[in-house]
């Protein structure tokens, strides 16, 4: 049974971390950020700020309440954290996450009821949809990494892999890349990539958005192609329109190879993975220098939370 005295528990914990953290965004000009991720066992979902919105995503785990009593404790932690964030109920959205075996089933769309907005970070915009996916279409986690992109990209060649929504390309693109080629499976985030390239003012027509599955869009590159690339894979992933099925640990030498063989020499690829257990086989990836960036690209708002690995190669 859902025990309404716990409520107290998440106000006091709310309280406190939301304090620190907003001063934090604050300093930096940060808008969107993860304020809370299951630090209290009795209350296990994850909120994020998106500006004058909440996106809440309870983690499915056995609770023990049957439907009235689990609907009733959701209602009360919302209004908790209206009360602490200092937002309107009506502007709070809520997921359930599955924990699921593949990226295309994390991203199958979810409602019909749509709530889609223009976030803001670093100056550029970016579409997210709090109402649809279980994912918003923004990464709060990479916050950093993207911005080293947009450091880097002067001038390059950009490869974006896996890209998602497109959120490091337009930082690529932001920071003067001279092309950068987007690739995902999903024909649904390619035209919500190419939506944020024009969002921010970038001709979507000098940036082209590949179709493709990333494993066999590798083997056709040619040698040295490009200066810099993102590759941000999903852990597991068996989509029905993939030819091969990705396994991020067995496969990670073989998919970096391919990318470093397209890269040129002394060229960047920014590798990151969300797989608890990762361990790089260093010794086995075609690469004059590998350096461990995850501690360097740990947002302020997921101290000691965030479980992705990430790596900076040079060829």
């Amino acid at each position: 049974m859902f025990d309404p005295s716990k409520l107290q528990m998440l106000e006091n914990r709310l309280v406190k971390v939301f304090k620190h953290l907003r001063k934090a965004a604050r300093r930096q000009n940060i808008t969107c950020y993860r304020v809370y991720d299951d630090d209290i066992n009795e209350f296990p979902f994850s909120v994020e700020l998106y500006e004058d919105h909440v996106y809440v995503a309870e983690y499915q785990r056995p609770h023990g309440m049957d439907e009235d009593a689990h609907e009733d404790w959701l209602d009360n932690s919302l209004l908790v954290i209206s009360k602490v964030l200092e937002i309107a109920p009506e502007k709070i959205w809520v997921k359930q996450r599955q924990r699921k075996a593949s990226r295309q089933d994390q991203y199958e769309k979810l409602s019909f009821e749509s709530h889609e907005m223009i976030a803001h970070e670093s100056g550029l915009s970016f579409k997210v949809n709090l109402s649809d996916y279980l994912d918003t279409g923004l990464f709060l986690d990479h916050r950093i990494t993207r911005g080293m992109v947009r450091d880097e990209a002067a001038g390059k060649k950009v490869l974006n892999l896996f890209c998602y929504t497109g959120s490091f390309s337009v930082y690529a693109a932001a920071g003067g890349a001279s092309q950068v080629v987007s690739v995902d499976l999903s024909k649904t985030y390619l035209a919500w990539a190419e939506e944020n390239m024009k969002l921010n003012g970038f001709d979507a027509g000098k940036h082209p958005f590949v179709h493709a599955d990333v494993l066999q869009y590798l083997d056709t590159l040619p040698e040295d192609e490009f200066d810099l690339v993102v590759l941000d894979p999903p852990t597991f992933s068996n989509s029905k329109r993939m030819k091969e099925f990705l396994d991020i640990q067995r496969d990670h030498v073989s998919l970096l190879n391919k990318v470093l063989r397209a890269t040129k020499p002394g060229g960047t690829v920014y590798f990151s993975n969300n797989y608890r257990r990762f361990s790089l086989e260093a010794d086995q990836v075609n690469a004059t220098a590998i350096k461990d960036i995850t501690a360097q690209t740990m947002p302020f708002d997921f101290q000691q939370k965030l479980i992705r690995k990430c790596y900076k190669i040079t060829k």
